[in-house]
């Protein structure tokens, strides 16, 4: 039975892949914003046989509670041997484009808040000397993008972060898991048009609970995204600037 800390715990992928934890009978412990949404999560993952369930309310800028939260959890789960972050929100570009505070507040949610909540975890995996931090990116992070230059500056930022402390932790028997999902159909992207490239959340939280029990370094979620980011990142710049995308 694994002991999972859980990050943005109400957002559509990880509670689907909690649920996924949860049948396994590992015990966990969620972190999110709602209160009411966390008692309904934690109710329904008891029901689908987790071996604990306990949470906490928590704004992840909120910087100053990030080390409090995880002394909470893992004195509730008796210790921590997973730990996985994914919560951000999707931020209008076009906005974006002429407002430094939104730049500001959608690093702070998408980037600093988890490098800071990784910089915590990393220190305690490494004092306990084993466990798994995963954290949830994503491929906008590959490459930058006109339509999307905010959020996959954010999710650059985490994967590089992420490499770096694999490169630190492995070492150790440390593992550092980085998620890239494409498309997905949850309610931060309800106003997008969908396509044949879309994955639901049922279908990312079983290739993210896959990629953290195996320990894969990364994992694109479906597996085509990472021949499609291939075929991205290979084009030239000159030519990619004038694609629209």
């Amino acid at each position: 039975m694994k002991r999972i800390l859980v990050f943005g715990a109400t957002s559509a992928i990880v509670e689907a892949t909690a649920r996924l934890f949860a049948a396994d009978g590992d015990s966990l412990f969620l972190v999110g914003r709602s209160k009411l949404r966390l008692e309904s999560i934690a109710e329904d993952l008891r029901v689908r046989g987790a071996g604990k369930v306990a949470f906490a309310v928590l704004d992840a800028t909120d910087f100053e509670m990030h080390e409090e939260t995880i002394i909470e959890a893992t004195t509730s789960l008796g210790g921590m041997d997973v730990a996985l972050i994914g919560h951000g929100t999707l931020p209008d570009q076009q906005l974006a484009n002429t407002d430094p505070d939104l730049v500001r507040r959608c690093l702070e949610v998408n980037a600093t808040s988890t490098i800071c909540l990784m910089t915590h975890l990393a220190n305690y995996f490494e004092k306990t000397g084993a466990g798994t931090l995963a954290v949830i990116s994503s491929v906008a992070g590959d490459r930058g993008r006109a339509s999307n230059n905010l959020y996959g500056s954010a999710k650059a930022a985490i994967s590089h972060y992420a490499q770096g402390l694999r490169c630190r932790l492995s070492r150790l028997g440390i593992r550092v898991v980085t998620i890239k999902p494409g498309f997905v159909d949850t309610p931060m992207t309800a106003h997008f048009k969908k396509g044949f490239l879309w994955a639901t959340p049922a279908a990312v939280a079983k290739s993210t609970h896959r990629a953290i029990v195996t320990g894969r370094d990364i994992a694109y979620v479906p597996w085509f995204w990472r021949w499609i980011m291939l075929v991205i990142r290979i084009i030239p710049e000159r030519i990619f600037k004038r694609l629209p995308l």
